[in-house]
């Protein structure tokens, strides 16, 4: 996992990951099937470390979910000792024509993410919690569009400091 997430899908060989986990090519093949269906079971097992779905639906509001996503991904993306940046976030953005369907499956899961956030803004705005002019989708977009921001400010340097005073900036422009 942490080989793709610091090396990215195409810029790590079945050479590099056999020296890793330290097998043979067909026992790599005979273990996973193919290089791509490594990188889903790393991708999996990264992605079982971050908020769900339901733990989002299950914030108490909607900025505390976004809060909680926000701070969770600086958390996840300055981790000492693991690869900068979010193997989700910033996974895959530009890729070859072969590997398009891989980077689908990356976009598929941030927009998850988005609609989750999505859905629990609405609830807030159906609930009066928020003005009836705020616009679910954008507002998600907006934060998600944060998100994985702070991955790319992760790998550009930004140190967790910086990154939590985006945080607070982002928050700010929250809706009253």
């Amino acid at each position: 996992m942490n080989l793709f997430w610091r090396h990215g899908y195409e810029g790590v060989s079945i050479t590099d990951l056999c020296q890793a986990i330290g097998i043979a090519p067909p026992s790599l093949y005979h273990a996973f099937g193919s290089k791509a269906d490594l990188y889903r079971s790393a991708l999996r097992l990264y992605a079982a470390g971050n908020l769900t779905v339901e733990e989002i639906a299950a914030m108490p509001s909607a900025r505390s979910a976004v809060q909680s996503v926000l701070a969770f991904g600086v958390k996840a993306v300055t981790q000492p000792g693991k690869p900068v940046g979010c193997m989700i976030s910033s996974g895959m953005l530009m890729v070859g024509v072969e590997n398009a369907d891989i980077a689908a499956e990356l976009r598929t899961m941030r927009a998850e993410l988005r609609e989750a956030l999505e859905q629990r803004i609405l609830c807030d705005v159906e609930a009066g919690l928020l003005p009836p002019t705020v616009d679910s989708a954008a507002l998600a977009r907006f934060y998600a569009t944060v998100l994985q921001g702070l991955s790319v400010a992760a790998v550009d340097g930004a140190e967790r400091a910086e990154l939590d005073l985006v945080v607070q900036a982002a928050m700010q422009a929250w809706p009253a």
